[in-house]
């Protein structure tokens, strides 16, 4: 054994272990007492990203193999009340006792979560096993069998940080499940989640999950104000390996670089891609009898063109199933945003949904052409998640190459890129006035210094425009259009709306998909 690798063994060895007693620090050189044995029966290896990427690599060229718990065990049976009744010890949070800005918490097998996940520590380049135990955890007497039951692993992770007040440790990030992962900025509720890659997204041949099935991450040094978390991912089509580099604060930024190895070619799939939940708002409420004036998680997919256009495209929640795509050749950015800020604007004292962050995702490298693709699901209920968006690359993953990705994600309650004259703050619709067969929509802009002699351009891509009216709010200064549309006969139509002063436009372009 070389010096450095002996080195680098004692300082793992060192470092914070998971045992029945909790968080212990095992400060041995691999002596005859018990506690040594059982510190070395730990796998521990050298690691870094290229050893990650070298043995997603090796699986994309075997075939794939379920790891999932099975059907009988009872962490598969268990419902979601009985999961909610195991807590988690907190004498048995990684690095509690040390003097860093992160804290890890593994979560528990089973109900939903039914892959074990592997937990890894890395510390000065070497690699770790948080071993699985069930005496982290604390059962009901009704949950013994599930206590007793097997299990190869955890469910995933989450993560504390003082990121709302320096005597508080918050969770701001989480992994468990498939390849999702979330995170929030200071203040916010958890809302939406995002994924490590979508496969086959509403197609008829069914979605494909890909699953992170071990992870490895980074003990940070004691200043460090990021964290450094690496990712296998699996599935039948493809493997990857994923490094994520999470900064909190009052946007949490996620750095993401994503090494994708098709076993298979794949012409369907999403980089980036984020998922959401929207119910209802002022364009869709008299669907629903609820006291709640909306519901949802996320209320418009916000773009930036690689030509500079701000695109806004308020969500729904169809009556069937709804694909939209925007096409670019030099995205510079998505996202599913939450704009409404204020408690009146959902009344929902459980929810929270005016807290929910936004998450944007911006390119590092270059993605070429594509477009981004927007799925719309019908649900009656919150607890569904009915919205995807994600960029889909104009080439298609091949089988036996290497496709890099490189991006970030900031979650918070407003996004830097976003204008300060000219955001659409609000949408609604509805009848209009005296009629039966024009429907008013309502586009609501925000903005300081509005510009006079404002000119709207207003086109559908079936019915007609029979009118547009613009003027300016006096309790806050805000610009209203109102534009009169008529479906006559039609069942669809794809609405468009920009504002221009001087030749040149000002604000975001609206854009809708009005459905029967």
């Amino acid at each position: 054994m070389t010096l450095k690798k002996l080195i680098n063994q004692l300082a793992i060895i060192a470092t914070l272990v998971i045992t029945p007693s909790y968080n212990v620090l095992a400060q041995t050189d691999a002596s005859d007492t018990q506690e040594a044995k059982q510190v070395q029966e730990r796998p521990t290896y050298n690691f870094d990203r290229e050893w990650l990427e070298n043995k997603a690599k090796e699986l994309a060229s075997k075939d794939y193999q379920s790891q999932r718990i099975p059907e009988n065990n009872p962490l598969s049976t268990m419902s979601y009340d009985e999961y909610k009744k195991i807590q988690f010890e907190r004498g048995a949070t990684i690095w509690s006792r040390e003097d860093r800005n992160f804290r890890l918490i593994p979560l528990h097998p089973g109900f939903l979560f039914k892959t074990p996940v592997k937990l890894n520590l890395v510390v000065n380049d070497v690699s770790r096993r948080v071993l699985y135990t069930t005496d982290i955890f604390n059962y009901d007497d009704e949950l013994q069998n599930i206590k007793k039951s097997a299990a190869e692993g955890y469910s995933g992770f989450s993560v504390t940080h003082p990121i709302n007040t320096a005597k508080k440790w918050d969770e701001f990030m989480v992994f468990q499940g498939g390849t999702y992962f979330r995170a929030v900025g200071e203040t916010n509720w958890y809302g939406l989640s995002a994924r490590g890659l979508a496969i086959n997204t509403a197609k008829p041949s069914g979605e494909e999950f890909p699953e992170f099935t071990e992870f490895w991450i980074e003990r940070p040094s004691k200043d460090n104000e990021y964290l450094i978390v690496h990712a296998l991912m699996q599935s039948p089509s493809a493997t990857g390996a994923f490094t994520f580099t999470a900064s909190p604060g009052k946007n949490t930024e996620i750095k993401v670089e994503s090494a994708i190895f098709p076993r298979k070619d794949i012409p369907s799939f999403g980089i980036a891609p984020l998922t959401s939940m929207f119910l209802f708002n002022p364009i869709n409420t008299t669907q629903f009898d609820d006291f709640r004036p909306a519901v949802h998680d996320s209320e418009g997919l916000f773009i930036v063109k690689g030509n500079g256009e701000h695109i806004w495209r308020p969500l729904a929640n169809p009556r069937r199933l709804e694909i939209s795509m925007f096409e670019d050749d030099a995205i510079k950015g998505f996202g599913l945003m939450q704009r409404s800020r204020k408690f009146s604007h959902f009344e929902d004292i459980e929810a929270h949904y005016h807290k929910r962050p936004s998450a944007w995702v911006t390119p590092i490298s270059d993605w070429g052409e594509g477009h981004v693709e927007l799925i719309e699901i019908p649900t009656n209920a919150e607890i569904h998640d009915n919205i995807v968006a994600f960029w889909q690359p104009k080439k298609p993953l091949k089988a036996g190459q290497t496709h890099r990705f490189a991006y970030k994600v900031a979650w918070g309650s407003s996004v830097p890129t976003e204008l300060q004259e000219g955001r659409i703050v609000d949408t609604a619709s509805g009848n209009a006035f005296g009629s039966t067969t024009v429907r008013d929509f309502v586009i609501d802009y925000e903005g300081k210094s509005i510009p006079d002699n404002m000119i709207i351009n207003a086109s559908s891509s079936t019915g007609k425009i029979v009118g547009t009216i613009s003027k300016v709010i006096p309790e806050n200064g805000n610009l209203r259009v109102v534009v009169k549309f008529e479906p006559a006969d039609e069942d669809f139509s794809e609405l468009r709306v920009s504002l221009t002063n001087k030749d040149k436009q000002w604000g975001e372009t609206w854009l809708y998909r009005w459905t029967r």
